[in-house]
């Protein structure tokens, strides 16, 4: 086995209009994560299935979405690309909420070949979702970037990837190995705590059993559980309460209000309950952003204290 021919391979059909890049955009950090990259129109993605290291290719060639995977954990993979894709995003019923607010309404048919995609895998978005709280983009890629590197293992297949991280490895190091990384004690701490159940976490069998185990972890609030099961699960509804942004985008978009909290987000999300978290995304998807006020946030890094 070279690692130049894909292990299995699976064609599907897809939508009219459908938007490979835009969708499977939520499972890369950047155009610079080190599991994630497009090469040449295809969309490579690194992972640890249940079946082992893999790396899926996802290409969308007239009207086909054409999945390719490599490594011991190909057929996992390429079994669910369609999943990976969006593909099995269920929109039924969104069409009719959404004809109830112009901006939505408008929204939803700009990003009509937008779909929702599924990972089925919890961990590597607990990675990231946990890296993400309470601090600045930069700051958080600068982590993820570095934990990943930092655990370095190659992905399958042709294309330079890492894996993901082992959660097993990341629960065996101590709080102190991801600090030069610029991850504070807090957030070390609660990813450790995080992939000591990252067994469990993947035999859940919903979103909703997910959502309990991860919040029973201390450190992990709604705000991450949400950002995680939206993800792993493409859970529509999945609102991530706590957020910095968010209320405000929620609120401007659809109140003309500059300012919002999380009650108020929530109240205006309402009438599109079971596509709530389907409306943020495309409100974030068109860039949407309520006025800005005040300095920005720093950038800090905890690697030199």
């Amino acid at each position: 086995m070279t690692g130049t021919e894909p292990n299995a391979r699976r064609v599907s059909p897809t939508p009219p209009g459908y938007r490979l890049a835009a969708s499977v955009r939520p499972l890369t950090f950047s155009p610079y994560d080190p599991c994630a990259r497009f090469v040449a129109g295809a969309f490579w993605w690194a992972a640890r299935t249940p079946d082992g290291p893999a790396t899926l290719a996802l290409r969308h060639e007239g009207g086909e979405l054409v999945a390719e995977g490599h490594g011991p954990g190909a057929g996992w993979m390429v079994e669910h690309a369609d999943a990976v894709a969006g593909l099995r995003d269920d929109l039924t019923g969104f069409a009719e909420l959404a004809a109830s607010h112009p901006v939505v309404a408008r929204l939803a048919a700009q990003q009509a070949g937008l779909r929702m995609p599924a990972s089925g895998l919890i961990f590597p978005r607990v990675l990231r979702a946990v890296l993400e709280q309470k601090v600045t983009g930069k700051e958080a890629y600068r982590g993820y970037a570095a934990t990943v590197r930092h655990f370095a293992e190659p992905a399958p297949g042709p294309v330079r990837l890492l894996l993901p991280p082992d959660p097993a490895v990341i629960a065996a190091a101590p709080y102190w190995v991801f600090h030069p990384f610029g991850v504070e004690q807090r957030r070390a701490e609660t990813l450790i705590r995080a992939a000591r159940m990252a067994d469990r976490l993947q035999r859940c069998a919903d979103s909703t059993q997910a959502t309990r185990l991860l919040r029973s972890i201390p450190g992990v609030g709604p705000w991450t559980a949400a950002e995680v099961v939206r993800v792993a699960y493409g859970d529509a509804d999945a609102v991530s309460v706590g957020d910095y942004h968010v209320p405000n985008t929620v609120a401007w978009a659809l109140a003309g209000e500059a300012r919002g909290d999380d009650a108020r987000m929530l109240e205006l999300l309402e009438p599109f309950r079971g596509h709530r978290g389907r409306v943020c995304w495309l409100l974030e998807t068109a860039a949407v952003q309520a006025p800005k006020f005040g300095p920005r946030a720093p950038i800090r890094s905890f690697a030199h204290y």
